[in-house]
């Protein structure tokens, strides 16, 4: 059986840009050096919004709030699959503190595109 995971994520805005953040090397090889929309797995008994804040903190020490829910999408990756929900948030300022990815930068939507996305955020992209 494979594993099947509940995933939260962030499109995070400030300014009219979108926060994307790049992945360092990873067990997967398919998903090291990958951007991606911030966020994480659901813990047991945590709301989807309530993991969302604790990911957002815990990754980024960046203070958001959550607007509304994008997209809620299933991908299948070659060990195992994710469902993602996904949040447009707003944060107050830039002012962030990676602590599991290697880059971050801000980008208006129409230069998201440009960037090598994790295969679950590319069908969130046509959607901002």
């Amino acid at each position: 059986m494979m594993k099947h995971y509940q995933v939260v994520a962030a499109v995070i805005v400030h300014d009219e840009e979108i926060l994307c953040v790049q992945k360092g090397k990873n067990a997967y090889p398919y998903l090291s050096y990958k951007y991606e929309f911030p966020g994480g797995k659901i813990e047991p008994g945590e709301r989807a919004e309530e993991a969302l804040l604790r990911e957002i903190a815990e990754e980024l020490k960046l203070p958001i709030s959550i607007d509304y829910k994008v997209a809620v999408i299933n991908h299948q990756y070659p060990d195992f699959m994710v469902t993602l929900t996904t949040f447009y948030c707003h944060a107050a300022s830039r002012q962030l503190t990676l602590t599991e990815h290697i880059s971050a930068t801000w980008l208006p939507k129409e230069k998201l595109k440009q960037l090598d996305w994790a295969g679950a955020d590319q069908p969130i992209l046509p959607l901002l």
